[in-house]
C-alpha cells in the first residue's frame, strides 16, 4: 500500500475515532493515570500511547466488519507493533535517516490533496476532529521515515541472478495469455532469530492451535488480528487481489493447490510459521500492458563541497525559473550533473524498475507536463517533469527487466520480515503490560 493510500487509511480512522481518542469528561472525572508499558532501548511507550492506536485499530476492524478479538490479546498484539515501530524509529536515528521538512511538507501536501483538501483546509479538518496538527504531521514523517528504513536496509539490497530470470521466463507463470489473480490472507507467526528448539516448539503449538481454531470455523481476519507478527494482521492479514507472480514464492507454490475459502496446510519458513487461506481468485483476463514514461530531470550531485541543503536551494531556486516559464531543458543543460544534461536533462522512455525506488515513486506521482519539488535520491536531488505516457508491448529484454521486478517483489516481504525479525533481537525490550 502506498504511503498516500496508507495515510488516507489512517486519517478517515482519526476522523472517525476522534471521541475515541478524546472522549468528553465530565466535571469531577478522574482522568486515567498514564505509565511506561514497554521500554525498547533507552525510549519508552506509555499505557496512553498504546490506547490511542488501540482505539484506531479498533474502529478499522469495525469499520471492515471483522470481528473483534478480545481487547487484552489486541493490546498485546498493538505494543508488539509499537515496539516494531519504535525499533525502526531508533535504527533510523542511529544511521543518520531522516525525512525534513521539505519532504515531509510534500507529502502532507498529497494527502491533503488525496482527501480533495487544500493543505489548511485538511488542517481545519484534524482540528475538528479533536486530532492536532503537529501530532498528525510528526506521525506522517514516522511512516515515512520507517517506509525508508525498508528501502534502505531491505528492497534496495535484494540482489536477482541472471539464472534466477531465465528460471522465471521458461516457467508457465511468465508466458502470455490469461492471468489469474488470487487474493489471500496470511498469518504470520514470527520466530526469534536464533531462536531455540523449544522456543520453536513452543511457538508452533501456538500456530498449531490457530489453525484448529481455524478449521472449527473461527474468523480468518479475527485471528490475524489477534495474533499476526505480520504489518498487515490488523487489517485481516489481507494481501489483496494479485497475480500469481506477485506473491511470495512460498505462498504462490501452495495457492494454486487451494479451493476458494480453503486454509492451506501451515508452512514454515526461516521468519517463523504462515496459515495462508485464499479468499478468492479470477483469472482469464488479458496480461497488462506495460506503461512506459517519458521524463527528464535535472540533478545536483551531493558531495564535499555541496551539502544537501546547498543542493535543494539550488533546485528550489531552479523549480521556481522553471514556474515562471523558464525552460527546463535549457536550465537542465546549464546546471544538471548528469550525463543527460546535454539532452535537456531527457531520459527517455523508461519502464517500471528503471530508476531507484525514490525517483521512480516521486516520477508516477506526477500528470504530464508536472515538474516535481526537489526529491532526494542516492544520486543527489534531482527536479523531474513527466513528459507524457504510453502501453507498450514489451521486448525482449524489457521482458528480463520485468522479470527482475517481479522477482525482487516476491522476495521484499519476506527478506523485510527476517530484516525485522533481527532488528527486534538486537534490541533491549522490555515489556510491562501486566504491570497493573
Amino acid at each position: 500500500m502506498t504511503l498516500l493510500l496508507r495515510t488516507l487509511v489512517l486519517f478517515f480512522c482519526f476522523a472517525s475515532v476522534s471521541s475515541a481518542q478524546s472522549p468528553r469528561r465530565q466535571a469531577g472525572e478522574p482522568i486515567p493515570a498514564d505509565r511506561i508499558v514497554a521500554v525498547v532501548n533507552d525510549e519508552v511507550i506509555t499505557l496512553n500511547e498504546l490506547r490511542m492506536r488501540l482505539d484506531l485499530a479498533l474502529s478499522q476492524l469495525q469499520k471492515q466488519g471483522t470481528p473483534l478479538p478480545p481487547r487484552d490479546v489486541l493490546e498485546r498484539q498493538m505494543l508488539e507493533r509499537l515496539v516494531m515501530d519504535k525499533v525502526q524509529l531508533q535504527h533510523a536515528k542511529e544511521t543518520g535517516l531522516r525525512v525534513d521538512d521539505i519532504q515531509l511538507e510534500q507529502a502532507l501536501q498529497r494527502i491533503a490533496a488525496g482527501n480533495k483538501m487544500s493543505l489548511a483546509q485538511f488542517r481545519e479538518a484534524l482540528q475538528k476532529d479533536g486530532i492536532t496538527f503537529a501530532k498528525f504531521r510528526e506521525e506522517i514523517r514516522e511512516e515515512m521515515t520507517i517506509s525508508r528504513v525498508r528501502e534502505r536496509e531491505v528492497e534496495n539490497k535484494i540482489a536477482i541472478s541472471e539464472g534466477e530470470i531465465d528460471n522465471y521466463l521458461s516457467g508457465d507463470s511468465a508466458k502470455g495469455g490469461a492471468v489469474e489473480e488470487y487474493e489471500i490472507a496470511h498469518i504470520l507467526l514470527r520466530a526469534p532469530e536464533s531462536a531455540s528448539p523449544e522456543q520453536i516448539q513452543k511457538l508452533k503449538a501456538k500456530a498449531d492451535q490457530v489453525f484448529e481454531r481455524l478449521k472449527k470455523g473461527e474468523d480468518f481476519a479475527q485471528l490475524a488480528a489477534a495474533y499476526s507478527d505480520a504489518p498487515d494482521g490488523l487489517q485481516g492479514g489481507n494481501l489483496g487481489m494479485r497475480p500469481l507472480t506477485r506473491l511470495p514464492g512460498i505462498f504462490s507454490e501452495i495457492v494454486v493447490k487451494l479451493n476458494v475459502g480453503e486454509v492451506a496446510p501451515m508452512l514454515r519458513s526461516p521468519n517463523g510459521f504462515h496459515i495462508v487461506k485464499l479468499v478468492a481468485k479470477r483469472g482469464g483476463a488479458a496480461a497488462p500492458a506495460v506503461q512506459q514514461t517519458h521524463v527528464r530531470h535535472i540533478l545536483i550531485k551531493v558531495n564535499e563541497v555541496v551539502s544537501e541543503s546547498d543542493a535543494k536551494h539550488k533546485l528550489n531556486g531552479l523549480y521556481e525559473r522553471i514556474k515562471n516559464g523558464n525552460s527546463f531543458a535549457e536550465l537542465a543543460k546549464l546546471f544538471s550533473q548528469d550525463g543527460s544534461a546535454s539532452k535537456g536533462g531527457d531520459l527517455g522512455w523508461i519502464y517500471p524498475g528503471d530508476t531507484v525506488p525514490e525517483f521512480e515513486r516521486a516520477m508516477n506521482q506526477l500528470k504530464p507536463g508536472e515538474v516535481s519539488q526537489p526529491v532526494q535520491s542516492p544520486f543527489g536531488f534531482h527536479l523531474i517533469e513527466v513528459l507524457e505516457r504510453r502501453v507498450q508491448d514489451v521486448s525482449a529484454d524489457r521482458q528480463r527487466s520485468a522479470a527482475k521486478q517481479v522477482l525482487r517483489e516476491r522476495k521484499m516481504d519476506e527478506a523485510y520480515q527476517d530484516w525485522l525479525r533481527q532488528a527486534r533481537d538486537r534490541a533491549y525490550v522490555e515489556l510491562r503490560l501486566e504491570e497493573r
